[in-house]
C-alpha cells in the first residue's frame, strides 16, 4: 500500500509504502475514531436543562410519596387516638354516674338537708383573680395536652371514689351501730302493765323482785326485736314460757317471754323492728302479754330508759 501527501503550498509531495502489518494497524486507527467518538459523547455531561427535568421529578415525587405516606400514618394515629378518647370518656362518664349514685345515697342515708350536696350538679367554685405572680409572667403559656387532662381527671374521679368508698363503710358502720342502738317498745299494740323492780307477785301475792316490764294486748299480736342482733334463745324456758333472747353486741341483751309462737331461731340476725314472735300467754302468766327484759353486761337493768328513747 503506498500513501502519497502533497503540499498545497509548494507542490511538495512524499510518498509512503505501508507493508500488511501497516495496513492493518493503519485500518484499526480509522475504525476506532467514530466508536471513541461515541463514547466520548455518551460520557458528556447533560446540559442544564436536562438535569433541571429528570432529576427534580424525580425527588419530588419520592418527596410527594413520603408526605403522602406520613398523612396516611398521621390520620391512623388520630382515628386511633380519637377511639381512645371516646372510650377513655364513656369510661370517666360511667365512673361519674356511680358516683353520683353513691353520693345520694350517703345523703338519703345521713339524712342531710335537700340541696347541701348536688352530686348531679357541677360545684360551685370561685375567687378573685390572682395577677403578678412571681414567676409566672414572663412564662410562656402552653395550652394542657388533650390527653393529659383526661389523665387527670381520671386520676381526680379516682381519688373521689376512695373517700365517698371510705365516707360509705363510715356510715354503713355507723349505721349499723344505730341500728344495734337499744330503742323503743317490743310491742306495735297494747300497754304497760307492769314495771321493774319490785312488786306483789300474782301468783303468792308476796313482795318480789321483778326484773323486767310487762306489756299486755292481744293474744297473737306482734312482739318486735328494739335493736339488731343475733338471736341466742329460741324455744321454751322455765318461769318464761317461749322466750326468744337476742344479744345485741358491746355487753347489751334483751329477752321476750311468755309469747305464744316464736318467728325466729336460734342464729339468726334480726333487724330493728323485725317481728321475732306472737303474744301469749306461755309459762308463768295470767294473761297474753310479753315480759320484757334488757342485760348490759349480763345484769338486768330497767328497760324504762330504753323505752322512752326514740333512736339515734
Amino acid at each position: 500500500m503506498k500513501v502519497i501527501l502533497v503540499n498545497d503550498r509548494g507542490g511538495v509531495s512524499r510518498s509512503f509504502n505501508f507493508g500488511g502489518l501497516s495496513k492493518a494497524l493503519l485500518g484499526l486507527c480509522l475504525l476506532g475514531l467514530p466508536v471513541g467518538a461515541f463514547f466520548i459523547g455518551a460520557n458528556l455531561p447533560a446540559t442544564e436543562s436536562d438535569v433541571f427535568d429528570s432529576r427534580a421529578v424525580k425527588a419530588w415525587n419520592k418527596a410527594l410519596r413520603k408526605q403522602q405516606d406520613q398523612i396516611s400514618d398521621a390520620d391512623q394515629q388520630a382515628r386511633e387516638q380519637l377511639t381512645a378518647l371516646t372510650v377513655k370518656l364513656a369510661e370517666l362518664q360511667a365512673r361519674l354516674t356511680r358516683l353520683d349514685a353513691l353520693g345520694e345515697r350517703l345523703t338519703t342515708i345521713a339524712k342531710l338537708d335537700e340541696g347541701e350536696f348536688q352530686f348531679g350538679a357541677t360545684p360551685a367554685v370561685g375567687g378573685p383573680e390572682e395577677s403578678g405572680i412571681a414567676g409566672t409572667s414572663d412564662l410562656p403559656y402552653h395550652p394542657p395536652e388533650f390527653l393529659e387532662v383526661i389523665g387527670d381527671l381520671s386520676d381526680q374521679i379516682e381519688d373521689r371514689q376512695m373517700q365517698l368508698q371510705t365516707l360509705d363503710s363510715l356510715m354503713s358502720r355507723q349505721q349499723l351501730q344505730d341500728e344495734q342502738f337499744i330503742a323503743g317498745r317490743p310491742i306495735t299494740r297494747g300497754w304497760m302493765s307492769s314495771r321493774y323492780g319490785y312488786r306483789t307477785d300474782p301468783f303468792s301475792g308476796r313482795r318480789s323482785w321483778h326484773k323486767g316490764v310487762d306489756f299486755a294486748g292481744k293474744r297473737g299480736s306482734d312482739v318486735v326485736s328494739v335493736a339488731a342482733g343475733v338471736v341466742t334463745w329460741a324455744e321454751d324456758r322455765y318461769g318464761y314460757g317461749q322466750l326468744v333472747e337476742i344479744n345485741h353486741g358491746n355487753g347489751y341483751k334483751t329477752r321476750y317471754g311468755h309469747n305464744s309462737e316464736i318467728k325466729v331461731k336460734l342464729g339468726d340476725i334480726v333487724k330493728k323492728g323485725q317481728v321475732i314472735a306472737l303474744m301469749g300467754s306461755s309459762g308463768r302468766s295470767t294473761g297474753p302479754h310479753v315480759h320484757f327484759e334488757v342485760y348490759k353486761n349480763d345484769r338486768p337493768v330497767d328497760p324504762a330508759s330504753y323505752i322512752r328513747r326514740t333512736g339515734r
